[in-house]
C-alpha cells in the first residue's frame, strides 16, 4: 500500500515534501549512466543527475573499486590539527592545480552547504584578523541558492525558503539578481568598510537555471576588486564540468577570492565538499600564526577523497568535459521549441549543460498545483526532472548521456507536459 515498507509504515522524513498528504514514494534501486531503475522495474531517464551531482553517471566501476580499496585500506581518520592522509593530500593539490588562478588552499568539508557555511565564517574571521572587526555584512542575490544551513539559507534569495526560521544571519543583504549596479548601490549604502564578501553563483541553480547577462560577472567582480570586498563564487552545482570547464569561473574569466564546490567533486558516490582560498586571502593562517578554528568530522575523508580523484579520473579519461558543451549545444535545439504551446512560457538555456524549462507563472498561480503535476506527468513520460523555486523543471542530465538519450529525454518532457494542456 501507498507509504509503507515491508516492515510498516515508513519512517522516512523526505526533504522538502509535505509529510501529511498521501505519498507513495518512487523507490529507486538501481541506476546505470543515466538511467533508474524503481522497485517495480519501472525504468526512468534521470534529467537532473540527482540534485545536479552525477557528471560521470551511475554504475561506474572504476569510482565503486576506488572507494571499496581505501574503505579496506583505511576508511576515514581526523584531519583536525596535523593529521592527514594521502587521497585528503592528492586531492588537495590537484583542486589547487585544476582551478583557475592558483595557487590554492582547500578546506574539505562534506558537501555544499558546509562549503557555504565555511566560507562566510573565514569572509569574516579574514576580516577581523586584518584588523577590520566591523567587515561582516554579506551581500548575495535575489533567486539564488546556497544550502540549507544557517547562513546558508539566510544569504539564499529563495522566499520560501527561509519563512519561519527569523534572522539566521544578522549583517546580510540580498540585492538584484542581474543588475551590477545594484552590488555597487549596495556598497555604497552599506559602506565598503563594513562589506565582507559578495557571495555569487556564476549561474543560478536551483533558483530556478537564471543564466548571467553578458558581462555581468566581470562587472561584480571588478566592483568587489575595486572597494577589497571577498567574491566568493559559489560552484557548488557549476563546478567539475557542467560549463564545459573544470570551473565556470575559468569560463567566464573570473578570479574568486574563494571558490566552493561539491555535488560533481564525487559524482554523488560519497559526500564531500571544498572551499578553495586563494593564496592572497591565506595570509593570516599561513603566515601570521592564526588558527582558523572551524571543520568537520569528515572533512578530508579519506574514501570520499579517494573517490573524487577517481571521479576526476573518469570526466578526464571519458572526455566529459567535452560531452557537456556538446549538450550544451543541443539543448536550446531539443526543447527550445516547448515554449511555442502548452503550459510552458519560456526555456532557459546558455552556456553550461543545464537548462529550465519554465511554467507559466500566471498558469500556477491559478493552480499552485500545477508545477508537481507538471513533474509527475513527465515521469510518467518516463523522465525524472523535479521543480525549481521559480516554477521552472530542471533539465541537467549526467555529462555521460549519449545523443539518442537526450533526444529520449526531450520527447518525455515534450509528451509529459503536452498531456497537461
Amino acid at each position: 500500500m501507498p507509504g509503507t515498507t515491508l516492515n510498516g509504515p515508513s519512517a522516512h522524513w523526505h526533504p522538502f515534501q509535505n509529510m501529511s498528504a498521501p505519498l507513495d514514494p518512487l523507490v529507486l534501486t538501481d541506476g546505470e549512466g543515466v538511467w533508474m531503475t524503481a522497485r517495480d522495474g519501472s525504468r526512468y531517464l534521470d534529467a537532473t543527475a540527482g540534485l545536479w551531482f552525477c557528471h560521470a553517471g551511475y554504475g561506474r566501476r572504476e569510482i565503486a573499486d576506488a572507494a571499496h580499496a581505501q574503505l579496506l585500506r583505511m576508511h576515514a581518520y581526523s584531519t583536525f590539527g596535523d593529521y592527514s592522509n594521502e587521497p585528503a593530500e592528492n586531492l588537495a593539490q590537484r583542486l589547487s592545480g585544476l582551478a583557475p588562478g592558483g595557487p590554492w588552499k582547500v578546506l574539505f568539508t562534506s558537501g555544499g552547504s558546509d562549503s557555504v557555511e565555511t566560507a562566510v565564517k573565514y569572509a569574516r574571521r579574514y576580516w577581523n584578523l586584518r584588523g577590520y572587526s566591523e567587515r561582516t555584512v554579506i551581500l548575495s542575490r535575489r533567486d539564488s541558492y546556497h544550502g540549507m544551513h544557517a547562513a546558508a539559507t539566510d544569504i539564499s534569495g529563495i522566499p520560501a525558503n527561509r519563512v519561519g526560521y527569523g534572522t539566521l544571519l544578522p549583517d546580510h543583504h540580498l540585492i538584484a539578481r542581474d543588475d551590477a549596479q545594484a552590488l555597487e548601490h549596495a556598497i555604497k549604502e552599506h559602506g565598503a568598510e563594513r562589506i565582507a564578501a559578495f557571495v555569487c553563483e556564476p549561474i543560478i541553480g536551483a533558483g530556478g537555471a537564471h543564466f548571467p547577462p553578458a558581462g555581468y560577472l566581470t562587472a561584480v567582480a571588478e566592483i568587489c576588486r575595486r572597494h577589497d570586498v571577498l567574491f566568493i563564487v559559489d560552484e557548488v552545482t557549476t563546478g567539475l564540468g557542467r560549463t564545459g570547464a573544470w570551473f565556470a569561473s575559468e569560463a567566464f574569466g573570473l578570479e574568486p577570492d574563494l571558490l566552493l564546490c561539491a555535488k560533481g567533486l564525487t559524482s554523488g558516490y560519497m559526500a564531500l565538499g571544498a572551499v578553495l582560498v586563494h593564496h592572497r586571502r591565506t595570509a593570516p593562517f599561513w603566515d601570521g600564526g592564526e588558527v582558523f578554528r572551524h571543520g568537520y568530522t569528515y572533512s578530508g575523508h579519506a574514501a570520499a577523497a579517494a573517490v573524487a580523484l577517481a571521479n576526476l579520473d573518469y570526466l578526464t579519461d571519458h572526455g566529459l568535459l567535452a560531452a557537456a558543451q556538446r549538450i550544451e549545444d543541443r539543448l536550446p535545439r531539443l526543447l527550445g521549441d516547448l515554449a511555442s504551446e502548452g503550459v510552458v512560457q519560456s526555456v532557459r538555456t546558455g552556456p553550461a549543460a543545464l537548462a529550465g524549462v519554465q511554467i507559466n507563472p500566471q498558469l500556477v498561480r491559478e493552480d499552485p498545483s500545477l508545477v508537481p503535476r507538471a513533474v509527475l506527468a513527465v515521469r510518467e513520460a518516463g523522465v525524472l526532472t523535479r521543480g525549481l523555486a521559480c516554477g521552472a523543471l530542471q533539465i541537467s542530465p549526467a555529462l555521460c548521456i549519449t545523443d539518442e538519450e537526450l533526444e529520449a529525454l526531450a520527447t518525455g518532457v515534450r509528451k509529459g507536459l503536452k498531456s497537461l494542456s
